[in-house]
């Protein structure tokens, strides 16, 4: 009998269920036992008798067959919960299946057990919500693990599943993937399509995974990417993303990169910056790109990508606001009565003339290089139950201090790896490396040379 989950990868584990060494129901009891034992408060809803079910005819040659698939609760699994991590929806049930999660139990062959925590509307960078208190760092308890995929990755980087499902919007699965030592990759926006029923503006959200490999991340792009009618800016389908894996050796020998930890517009704490110089330099060398100096100054866009996200939260409340505001974390209200008081034709259109800035910005950059590394998050993971401008000492630390270094790879569509590449202080860096748009693969080329260079702890030894 299987008396703990998996502690490797999820391709690994479907190698050792097809050798006969597990079945998916004992790692699903095993995974279930854990999870309930776990202290991280990773989940907010389990369904372990159709999930028992599932796995009880898991067919185990599909790519993840008989995998327990744990799924950020900010997704539509029908049937399950569908409150947004908001108090006002605790009660609202999912009605449908999102298109990436039908993919990947329908052709993947995952086993969904349970919905991940995440924060409220995915609006903020952590993972604290007043329906689900506060979910912790694998790496150390008392720490954040970043969000809004925050469960997702607490879950996969704390042993208790291999692989859950995730989405970026500003750096939802980038940023939690840096605090919990994971690899975390965004792809060109339409990657993975997003429907049904998916509110289509601003475009700055991606579907994606949080997982403990390279090959996952392509596997997984194996079954859920490519076009889908319910999602019109979904891209074509791709083939090849794990078997190319160690294809691109060739093709990015040579290749253009600019390490730049701050990307000219966060403040980045001097151990990470260094850290990350040394990383991306290091990686260089292994890939056999060539390091070059560009001036990158990429703009502040925290405004323009809250403006651009606060009217499908308003679209999803409906007629609850404002009646319904103290229901809400205080950060999400703020905002909405903010966007209220503030919005104008004026506003939006200085927010989407920097959106075009921006835009501009990047592509210029690009067109100098063909990749740009910079740290994934300004510091370590901060204090797990901290607010907006929360101070420590002199430092104000929290979700205000995070995202500058990712929000504009969502507001511009580039794909962005981040990659695990030690620690500081005890706690996980991530390195992120952005290419130009649809060179996803050359990400995930480069994520598998790093990690054939530096292995990382699969979960945190924690």
């Amino acid at each position: 009998m299987t008396d703990a989950p998996w502690q490797d990868d999820a391709c690994s584990l479907v190698d050792a269920f097809r050798r006969g060494e597990r079945s998916p129901a004992e790692e699903l009891e095993a995974t279930l036992a854990a999870v309930e034992a776990s202290d991280l408060n990773c989940f907010s809803f389990l369904d372990p008798e159709g999930a028992r079910a599932k796995a009880a005819s898991a067919d185990v040659h599909r790519p993840f067959g008989g995998v327990p698939f744990g799924v950020k609760e900010l997704s539509a699994y029908r049937g399950w919960p569908a409150t947004e991590a908001c108090t006002l929806f605790r009660d609202r049930v999912a009605e449908y299946t999102d298109t990436k999660l039908l993919r990947a139990e329908h052709d993947g062959g995952v086993v969904p057990f349970g919905l991940t925590t995440a924060s409220e509307f995915g609006g903020l960078n952590v993972g604290v919500t007043k329906l689900n208190g506060v979910s912790h760092n694998p790496w150390r308890r008392g720490r954040t693990t970043g969000g809004s995929s925050a469960g997702s990755a607490g879950a996969v980087a704390g042993g208790l599943c291999t692989i859950a499902s995730g989405g970026d919007g500003g750096g939802s699965i980038r940023i939690p993937a840096g605090f919990c030592g994971l690899p975390g990759m965004k792809g060109t926006a339409g990657r993975i399509p997003r429907g049904p029923h998916t509110w289509i503006h601003p475009m700055t959200v991606v579907a994606g995974v949080m997982a403990r490999s390279i090959r996952d991340i392509a596997r997984f792009y194996d079954v859920c990417a490519g076009y889908d009618s319910r999602d019109p800016y979904s891209l074509p389908k791709v083939e090849g993303w794990e078997a190319d894996l160690d294809a691109y050796r060739d093709d990015l020998r040579g290749r253009r990169v600019a390490v730049v930890p701050d990307l000219g517009v966060a403040v980045v704490a001097p151990a990470v910056a260094e850290r990350v110089q040394q990383a991306g330099e290091e990686l260089a060398r292994a890939a056999g790109l060539k390091v070059v100096e560009v001036d990158v100054r990429f703009p502040g866009l925290g405004f323009e990508w809250a403006i651009g996200n606060l009217s499908s939260l308003l679209g999803e409340l409906g007629d609850l606001w404002p009646a319904g505001k103290d229901e809400l974390t205080p950060e999400i209200a703020f905002g909405l009565e903010l966007a209220e008081h503030e919005m104008s034709l004026a506003v939006m259109a200085r927010a989407e003339a920097a959106r075009t800035r921006a835009n501009e910005t990047v592509a210029a950059a690009f067109d100098q290089v063909d990749f740009i590394v910079s740290a994934t998050n300004p510091d370590v993971a901060f204090p797990a139950d901290v607010s907006l401008n929360t101070r420590v000492g002199d430092q104000r630390v929290g979700p205000e201090n995070n995202g500058a270094l990712t929000i504009p790879y969502n507001i511009v569509g580039n794909p962005s790896l981040s990659l695990p590449v030690g620690l500081v202080e005890g706690l996980p860096v991530g390195m992120q490396v952005a290419t130009l748009h649809h060179r996803d693969a050359w990400l995930l080329g480069l994520g598998r040379i790093w990690e054939a260079e530096q292995p990382w702890p699969l979960v945190a030894p924690a």
